[in-house]
């Protein structure tokens, strides 16, 4: 991990993983500022993400990909990416002479193209058969995996918080899960008839 930095944040109720893409509704002032300079200057700034859930105080470093529609009031649809995750040491209501919050984080420097084992990457196929997923890329990392899970909120906290030897027994014990699950939906299609 490296040294506190501060950058622009954004809190919410949303924990994006790396290689995410999110959509975000832009409509407060201070967003609106923040856009702006994420537009024009190009930075990334934080989605700290503010849950009960989030003792550890995670976020996710994000980056503009791109502005689906404007709307004539100053509002946005926009999607973002995330690049990395961070730890959350102390939020502030400004960020330096500008309307949105700010933050001192420690960036976890996540490589979210770090290649998997064969076991995981086959457990992954499976799973992407199963639900006809064609992976979107040839080489397949963990956070590509967890993104295809679609995980809830505590799944997600618990997989980043896990050493780095740990996050790929997370990933396929959750791709188990899955399969247990989707092996049940198979077998409650032949239970029920229609009328």
């Amino acid at each position: 991990m490296s040294d506190l930095i501060k950058i622009p944040m954004f809190p919410l109720t949303i924990f994006p993983l790396p290689g995410e893409l999110v959509p975000l509704h832009i409509f407060e002032p201070r967003y609106r500022q923040l856009l702006d300079d994420a537009e024009t200057k190009d930075i990334s700034f934080g989605i700290y993400f503010n849950h009960t859930l989030n003792r550890e105080k995670f976020g996710s470093l994000v980056k503009l990909e791109s502005i689906i529609k404007r709307y004539p009031g100053g509002e946005s649809d926009i999607i973002v990416k995330c690049t990395d995750l961070f730890l959350m040491d102390t939020l502030y209501r400004t960020f330096r002479d500008k309307l949105y919050p700010g933050g001192d984080v420690t960036m976890m420097n996540t490589d979210m193209y770090a290649p998997t084992s064969v076991k995981l990457t086959e457990k992954y196929k499976e799973y992407a058969a199963q639900m006809n997923i064609t992976p979107s890329t040839k080489n397949i990392s963990i956070y590509h995996i967890a993104n295809d899970l679609s995980m809830d909120f505590e799944s997600k906290l618990k997989f980043v918080s896990a050493e780095d030897e740990r996050k790929e027994s997370f990933l396929f014990n959750q791709l188990n899960y899955h399969h247990q699950l989707l092996l049940q939906a198979e077998k409650s299609k032949d239970v029920f008839h229609l009328n």
